[in-house]
């Protein structure tokens, strides 16, 4: 599939009607989603890191599904979505349904998920930049490199890269946290607070590989 392609089927998918600030919810848009996930699928033909394709992959935080429909149009072998919110899961699953995608959504909070039968190659996801709750994009990390067997890649803020490096290694234990490319995420007018029609914020899109690659199961 083609770059363009994946942003056009990407464009046309449901997005929050009423987005709920204390969630961080700001739509994963059509072009900065293709761009992750096809700059994952590119890696993996270049590279052999075979992260995506024919892979079990989670969404954290999914909202209404952007990223994890974007890794089942390229091949993953399935899909599963979190998200602690009940609205977001209901779009992502019609999402799903208008592409014809069979991906599980699951209504939880990622921060209590506990280890089971559920194997998980690699995490893909858009975590709260941590403006309204600080450390919030940090708990979606570190539940992240628990549960991931393969690797997590993660849109982080770029002025916060030297915090994000530094915990993954020293205090997650990553084997490796290494900024794939800088990317720019467009924030729409969606809260009274926005004074702006939009706003461009830097965003690094990161890979990071957990200590231990010998299958954890979520």
């Amino acid at each position: 599939m083609k770059l363009k392609q994946l942003e056009s089927l990407l464009g046309s998918l449901q997005q929050f009607d009423r987005p709920k600030i204390e969630l961080e919810q700001y739509p994963t848009g059509p072009h900065i989603a293709s761009r992750l996930l096809y700059t994952v699928n590119i890696l993996r033909a270049e590279n052999s890191f075979g992260d995506l394709s024919d892979k079990v992959v989670a969404d954290f935080g999914c909202g209404c599904g952007t990223l994890g429909l974007a890794a089942g149009l390229l091949g993953a072998e399935h899909v599963t979505g979190f998200d602690i919110d009940q609205e977001s899961i209901e779009i992502a699953t019609s999402n799903a349904d208008e592409l014809d995608l069979d991906i599980d959504f699951v209504q939880c909070d990622i921060r209590n998920l506990t280890l089971s039968d559920r194997h998980i190659d690699t995490v893909v996801m858009n975590p709260p930049f941590g403006t309204r709750k600080k450390g919030a994009d940090m708990e979606f990390l570190s539940v992240a490199l628990k549960v991931a067997s393969r690797a997590v890649y993660s849109l982080h803020k770029t002025s916060t890269r030297d915090h994000i490096r530094r915990t993954a290694l020293r205090e997650y234990n990553a084997s490796s946290a290494e900024v794939l490319c800088e990317l720019r995420f467009d924030v729409p007018q969606l809260y009274k607070f926005h004074k702006k029609k939009e706003v461009d914020v830097a965003v690094d899109l990161w890979r990071f590989i957990p200590t231990s690659n010998q299958g954890r199961h979520l």
